[in-house]
């Protein structure tokens, strides 16, 4: 699974759209929508996707398995 493909699945486990999401990150809506479509976010967005959907950064790039890899 790829990145897009996590977030997307992350936004719809939580049953939340993506002006929603974009909003409680602190986003515009459209940069929260080109990131699903593949854009590649930028650091701070991606921090604060990792924090946003409580998972870790290195699970969203694709490092780990593990989903809350920061509570080892």
């Amino acid at each position: 699974m790829d990145f897009t493909e996590k977030i997307r699945m992350l936004r719809k486990e939580k049953g939340m759209s993506q002006p929603a999401v974009a909003k409680g990150m602190g986003i515009s809506m459209r940069g929260y929508q080109n990131i699903e479509l593949g854009t590649e976010p930028r650091y701070s967005s991606l921090f604060r996707i990792a924090e946003y959907y409580d998972v870790s950064v290195d699970w969203l790039m694709g490092r780990t398995e593990n989903r809350h890899a920061h509570r080892e």
